[in-house]
C-alpha cells in the first residue's frame, strides 16, 4: 500500500463517500470526497488525485461526461466507475472512454480494496510510461517524435526545427482531432532554448469560465467561492517556458482579452487581483476549427487571431499521409511492444492492407487506439492479424476488382467467390437470407462478403 497515494471519491450520495473514504483513510491514503461532476474537475486540477471512484450517475455533469473531461485534465489520472445498475452496455461505454474498472453498487469492502490497489498498480505504470514517453531535450530527439516521411511530415518539421531556433512567441497549430498537434507543439517547445523549462498544456473546452481563467492566469484568496489561498496560474508556473492551449477557439471572451494582453505586453493580472504580473513564455495555440470562421461568426476576437496567426502550422490528417501509415503502425507496436512487455513481431500482410484501406476518422490517435486495442484484447498473439482489427475496420476494405480470369484461363478464389454469390443473389432475386441457405453461410457473413465486394 501506497500512504501518500491520493485517492477522490465521487458520489451523490453522503453516506456512499462517508462509508468508502473512512475505508480507504483507515488504510493510509488521502481521501477527498465530492458530490458532483463539477466538483470533482474542481478537485482533479487542485488536488491532482491518483485514483478516482466515479459514479456513473449524478445531478448536472452525469459520470461518464466528468470521466472524459476528467481524463482530458489528467489524462494520468485512473479512473473506476461505480454504479448500483450492473448493465454491460454501461460497463463498455466507460471502458470505452478510459475507465479501468467497473465496481457494482453495494460491493464488499473486501472488492473495494483489492480494486483501488488494481487501480494505484495502473496509474503507477502510467507515471512511468509518461516519463518514457516525454522527449529529450535535444532538438534531434523532439524532431524524431514526429514520425513519419511524407512531403507533408517533412514540410512541418522543417517550420518546426525553424520555429525552435527563432524567438517567436506565438504559434496557431490547426489540425484535426487526433492529427498529432500535441506532438508538433512538445516538438518545438523540447527542441528550442525553452527545453529545460516547464512546458504545460491545458484544454479551453473543458471547464467553465471562471475556473479556466483561474487555471490559466490564477487567483487570489477570496476572488470566488472555495478560493480559500492564492493561487499561480499556468503562465506563471511556465515561466520562461511554453504553453499550449489546445481548443483556443473555445477560450471564452474574458480568457481572450487577458490572453491578448499578456501576448501585446507580457502582463496579466490574477482573477481577483490588482497586480500587474510579468511572464516570459511561448503560447501555442491548438484547434480543430477555423478561426477565422469564429471571427466572422464573432466568436473569437479578430485582434487576438491576428496575433495569433503569425506563424501557422496545419498539421495533415492521416488519410493524407497514407505512406506513412506503415511506419506509424510499427512505431505504435514497439511502443506497445516495451509498455505491456510484449513481444508482438509484426503486423500480417492483410492486416496492414485493411489499415492502409481505412479512413481513419480519428487520425493517428485513432490508429494508436487500434494497435493498444489489439496488444490488450489479444495478450498471446505474436503478431497483429486481420481477426485483431475492429469490425469497422475489418469491414472497410475497398471493393475487389471485377472478376477477371487469368492468363492460364483458370479463375482466381476471389473471382469464383464473387460470381458465386452474384449467382445466389440472382437466383433468390436479391433475397439475402435465402441467397445465404444458398451458398451455405450465415446471413451475415453473406453481408461482410458483399460488403467486401462492393455489392451492399
Amino acid at each position: 500500500m501506497n500512504s501518500t497515494a491520493r485517492v477522490l471519491v465521487v458520489d451523490d450520495e453522503k453516506l456512499i463517500r462517508w462509508s468508502v473514504s473512512e475505508r480507504l483513510a483507515r488504510r493510509g491514503y488521502q481521501v477527498e470526497t465530492a458530490e458532483s461532476g463539477e466538483r470533482a474537475l474542481e478537485l482533479i486540477t487542485s488536488a491532482t488525485p491518483d485514483v478516482a471512484l466515479l459514479d456513473v450517475r449524478l445531478p448536472g455533469l452525469d459520470g461518464v461526461a466528468t470521466l472524459r473531461r476528467a481524463l482530458t485534465l489528467n489524462p494520468e489520472l485512473v479512473v473506476v466507475m461505480m454504479s448500483a445498475h450492473s448493465t454491460v452496455d454501461v460497463a463498455v461505454e466507460a471502458m470505452k472512454h478510459g475507465a479501468v474498472d467497473f465496481l457494482v453498487k453495494p460491493f464488499p469492502l473486501a472488492t473495494l480494496d483489492e480494486v483501488v490497489e488494481r487501480a494505484l498498480s495502473a496509474a503507477s505504470t502510467r507515471k512511468q510510461i509518461a516519463t518514457r514517453a516525454t522527449p529529450g531535450n535535444g532538438h534531434a530527439a523532439a524532431l524524431a517524435a514526429m514520425v513519419g516521411n511524407a512531403p507533408v511530415v517533412n514540410e512541418v518539421r522543417e517550420l518546426v526545427s525553424r520555429l525552435a531556433a527563432s524567438n517567436a512567441t506565438t504559434v496557431l497549430i490547426e489540425g484535426e482531432s487526433g492529427s498529432g498537434k500535441e506532438v508538433v507543439a512538445r516538438s518545438i517547445h523540447y527542441a528550442s532554448a525553452r527545453a529545460d523549462r516547464p512546458f504545460l498544456q491545458l484544454n479551453c473546452a473543458t471547464l467553465p469560465e471562471q475556473l479556466l481563467e483561474s487555471e490559466l492566469f490564477g487567483h487570489e484568496r477570496g476572488a470566488f467561492t472555495d478560493a480559500r489561498a492564492q493561487k499561480r496560474g499556468l503562465f506563471e508556473n511556465a515561466d520562461g517556458g511554453s504553453v499550449m492551449l489546445d481548443e483556443i477557439g473555445d477560450l471564452p471572451a474574458g480568457g481572450q482579452a487577458k490572453l491578448l494582453r499578456l501576448l501585446e505586453d507580457k502582463t496579466f493580472r490574477r482573477v481577483g487581483g490588482i497586480t500587474q504580473l510579468h511572464v516570459d513564455v511561448r503560447v501555442i495555440a491548438a484547434t480543430n476549427v477555423n478561426l477565422a470562421e469564429r471571427v466572422q461568426e464573432g466568436l473569437f476576437r479578430a485582434d487576438l487571431f491576428f496575433r495569433l496567426n503569425v506563424v501557422r502550422i496545419r498539421v495533415p490528417p492521416l488519410r493524407e499521409r497514407k505512406e506513412d501509415l506503415p511506419l506509424l503502425a510499427a512505431h505504435f507496436v514497439s511502443k506497445y511492444n516495451q509498455e505491456l512487455k510484449r513481444e508482438v513481431r509484426y503486423i500480417s500482410p492483410p492486416a496492414l492492407e485493411l489499415l492502409v484501406g481505412y479512413g481513419w476518422p480519428g487520425n493517428v490517435r485513432e490508429l494508436r487506439n487500434v494497435i493498444e486495442r489489439a496488444f490488450i484484447l489479444h495478450p498471446s498473439a505474436d503478431e497483429l492479424r486481420p481477426e485483431h482489427l475492429p469490425q469497422e475496420i475489418r469491414e472497410a476494405r475497398l471493393p475487389a476488382p471485377p472478376a477477371a480470369e487469368q492468363g492460364d484461363g483458370v479463375m482466381s478464389l476471389t473471382a469464383a467467390e464473387r460470381r458465386l454469390i452474384l449467382e445466389a443473389m440472382d437466383k433468390s432475386h436479391g433475397n439475402q437470407s435465402q441467397a445465404a441457405r444458398l451458398l451455405g453461410i450465415s446471413r451475415d457473413t453473406l453481408r461482410y462478403r458483399l460488403k467486401k465486394f462492393g455489392l451492399l
